[in-house]
C-alpha cells in the first residue's frame, strides 16, 4: 500500500539534497549553494531553509520564518473559505394553463431567490394533449422572465425535455452581495425598530413627568368646627 502524499513543504534538516537553488528571504536569489551552506545561512538569520519547488533541478529553498508563513497561509484560506458562497439552484414548476393567482404566487418565490443570489430552474410541466402546444410553455417563461428581469436574466434559453419544458434564470448579483444586502437591509429595519421605541419610552416618560407637574395639590385638612376651642391649644 502506497504511503499518502504529503503536502507538507520541507524544512531544515529534512531536505536530504546535495545542493540547492536558493532565495533570501527578500526574494533575491542567491544562487545555487551546497546544503550545508544553506542551512548555515538559516541559523544565522534565525530563519527557516523551506524547499518551496521540491521538482526543480537542483531543489529551489527559501530563506523563512516558517511558522509565520504557515500561520498567514491559513488565515488566507480561511479568508477565502468564509468568502467562498455556493450558488444554490431552486426550481420552481409551473403549468402551462395556470391561473394569475397561482402565476404570482410563484413569480413571488422566483423573486425571493433571485434576490437571494441562488439560480431558478423554471420547468413547465406538459400533460395529456398540452404536450402538442410547446408553444403555450415557451410564452409563460418569456412573460416570466420579462417580469423578474430586473432581478435576473435568463441563463439557460427554453427547451423541451419529454413532457417538461425548462429554463434557467441567473440573478443579476452574486451570492455574496445579494447575502450583504439582505444584511444590510435586516440591520437597518432592526435600527430603525430600535430607534422608534426608544422614541416611544421617552415620550412616555415625558408624558408622566409633565402629569406629575401638573397634578393638583392635595387641599390641607381642615380642623373640625365641633371641637372644643380649648382643645386646640
Amino acid at each position: 500500500m502506497e504511503a499518502p502524499i504529503s503536502n507538507e513543504l520541507r524544512v531544515n534538516d529534512r531536505i536530504r539534497v546535495p545542493e540547492v537553488r536558493l532565495v533570501g528571504p527578500n526574494g533575491e536569489q542567491v544562487g545555487i549553494v551546497r546544503i550545508e551552506d544553506a542551512l548555515r545561512l538559516a541559523a544565522e538569520a534565525d530563519l527557516d531553509l523551506v524547499e518551496v519547488a521540491a521538482t526543480a533541478r537542483p531543489p529551489v529553498c527559501r530563506l523563512m520564518d516558517y511558522g509565520k508563513f504557515k500561520y498567514e497561509n491559513a488565515q488566507k484560506a480561511r479568508e477565502s473559505r468564509r468568502n467562498q458562497t455556493n450558488t444554490i439552484i431552486k426550481e420552481m414548476k409551473l403549468r402551462p394553463k395556470i391561473d394569475q393567482h397561482d402565476y404570482d404566487t410563484k413569480k413571488g418565490h422566483v423573486v425571493r431567490f433571485l434576490k437571494g443570489g441562488d439560480k431558478v430552474k423554471i420547468t413547465i410541466m406538459f400533460r395529456g394533449r398540452e404536450q402538442h402546444r410547446p408553444e403555450l410553455g415557451y410564452r409563460l417563461l418569456q412573460r416570466l422572465a420579462g417580469d423578474v428581469e430586473d432581478l435576473g436574466f435568463i441563463e439557460s434559453n427554453a427547451r423541451q425535455d419529454g413532457r417538461n419544458m425548462t429554463m434557467v434564470l441567473a440573478p443579476h448579483k452574486k451570492k455574496s452581495e445579494a447575502q450583504a444586502e439582505v444584511k444590510a437591509a435586516k440591520a437597518e429595519s432592526t435600527a430603525a425598530k430600535t430607534a422608534e421605541r426608544e422614541a416611544e419610552e421617552a415620550a412616555d416618560k415625558a408624558h408622566r413627568e409633565a402629569q406629575k407637574t401638573t397634578a393638583t395639590p392635595k387641599k390641607p385638612r381642615r380642623r373640625s368646627e365641633n371641637l372644643d376651642p380649648d382643645m386646640e391649644a
